[in-house]
């Protein structure tokens, strides 16, 4: 599914954020295009992610933290990130989770299985018993990993990463107009400090 990938997009994805520049400027970018939201009523937050991710790893508990503050008006979407195919079965678990309903029994702990515990989790067989840890039935995870629901997103994911121009991750798409990310912001806490301000501008009432 991602044999297209050149070697030079994969490296790029990795490499440009594996340490963070010292930022300039306001800390994030105008996206090319702004991109339609799900919810025009609200200001839609979309963070890309990948469990792999050190860096991703890293955000977690500062991203934890800010949405338990987040403003009522905002909607936050996570996304994972899809650049191969170890990328696609770390995205197919959040899928599965996300289907089952479960994404906050087992977010914080997929990303400490493979962060620390250094456990693969690629497998339906290895996921299923995570999976069951976290008491969730295998024959409904099995169900929900082989789903049609499942597979729609799996095809989708590099599809959106794409239209938001994603190469590396942890990236944040604030209301479909603009992004910002570790490299542009500087610091895992500075990101958050963007996000609030540009939540802040979208809120604000529109001249017209």
């Amino acid at each position: 599914m991602f044999k297209n990938l050149t070697q030079a997009m994969l490296l790029a994805a990795v490499v440009a954020w594996s340490s963070f520049a010292i930022a300039e400027g306001p800390g994030y970018e105008a996206l090319s295009s702004a991109q339609p939201t799900q919810h025009p009523e609200k200001v839609e937050v979309i963070e890309f992610f990948w469990y792999g991710c050190p860096h991703c790893f890293a955000f977690e508990p500062e991203l934890a933290a800010w949405l338990k503050t987040a403003p009522k008006n905002v909607e936050f979407i996570r996304q994972p990130a899809v650049f191969n195919d170890t990328w696609g079965k770390h995205a197919k678990a959040y899928f599965v989770a996300e289907t089952l309903g479960v994404v906050e029994k087992v977010h914080g702990d997929l990303f400490d299985a493979i962060q620390n515990k250094k456990q693969k989790l690629e497998s339906e067989e290895e996921l299923s018993d995570f999976f069951a840890a976290h008491g969730v039935d295998k024959a409904q995870f099995k169900e929900a990993f082989n789903s049609f629901a499942v597979d729609a997103k799996m095809r989708q994911a590099p599809i959106i990463a794409g239209r938001y121009g994603i190469t590396g991750v942890p990236a944040v798409i604030i209301n479909g107009k603009y992004v910002t990310s570790g490299p542009l912001a500087g610091t895992h806490k500075k990101m958050i400090e963007v996000m609030n301000q540009l939540i802040k501008q979208e809120s604000a009432p529109k001249a017209n």
